[in-house]
């Protein structure tokens, strides 16, 4: 079976790797393409400020990743963060890894467990939650759209103003669409009705999907997401089979292994 790969390139590169390993054939399709943020001096600004804040939320590895690009490699195997006591939160094991490769101490990271049923903000603030007290300030690092500006889920944030937190927001990276030819068009109209699986770990990958080949018919097509609300996009794409997964890899492989 043939999986399609739609994570950003820098993301997917591993999980290619490991589902060949596992040997899945793969076609690698990113449907989101990472930029670094417009704003440079407000991100370096936010890098500066952190130690005055309780808590540094990262919606995900890109977030990691580029929030700590300013710090040159060495000082990153040196622990750059090491002396800073500002917790990092990040919602799934990937985020938690870019921070623990960047050099945040594991002590100083939380994350839902392994074991959890999803990685998300609501699986975060469970664990978090008794962090916080009011007039605490919390960063949240985050992606913006094409324009640059501020995207995404505002729900953690909503239970951080109702429990007394300051707020702040920094856009680390930005999203855009992919730009493809001709050959990845017919690659992904051969992969929407010969039975091959696409996995996707976001509802703007599918959203862009969608806008890229709008007369493309999805009905014989799979799909693995690995949320519900990613789940409800493929649905509502018209996608003919979709499979809820946890993200982690294992889980993942069994989901795509039960479409043969």
């Amino acid at each position: 079976m043939r999986v399609v790969v739609t994570r950003p390139q820098r993301e997917a590169a591993p999980w290619l790797e490991a589902l060949r390993a596992r040997g899945l054939e793969t076609l690698a399709l990113p449907l989101i393409e990472i930029r670094p943020a417009a704003d440079a001096a407000a991100l370096q600004k936010a890098r500066e400020a952190l130690p005055g804040y309780a808590a540094a939320m990262f919606v995900s590895a890109n977030a990691v990743n580029h929030f700590s690009e300013a710090n040159r490699p060495a000082e990153r195997t040196n622990s750059a963060w090491a002396a800073i006591k500002t917790r990092a939160w990040a919602t799934g094991p990937g985020t938690r890894q870019a921070l623990l490769d960047c050099g945040w101490p594991a002590a100083q990271v939380d994350a839902p467990p392994d074991d959890a049923p999803r990685f998300d903000s609501e699986a975060l603030w469970q664990g978090v939650a008794s962090q916080v007290t009011a007039g605490d300030r919390v960063l949240v690092v985050r992606g913006g759209d094409a324009a640059g500006n501020s995207s995404g889920r505002d729900w953690l944030a909503d239970q951080l103003l109702a429990a007394g937190a300051v707020v702040d927001r920094v856009v680390a990276y930005t999203r855009h669409a992919p730009r493809f030819g001709a050959q990845e068009a017919d690659a992904a109209r051969q992969a929407a009705a010969d039975g091959s699986a696409w996995l996707f770990s976001s509802s703007e990958a599918i959203a862009n999907l969608l806008a890229w080949l709008p007369r493309q018919q999805w009905a014989a097509a799979r799909a693995v997401a690995t949320h519900p609300r990613i789940a409800q996009a493929a649905r509502d794409a018209g996608f003919g089979v979709v499979c809820e997964s946890r993200p982690a890899l294992a889980d993942v492989v069994a989901s795509i292994e039960s479409l043969r």
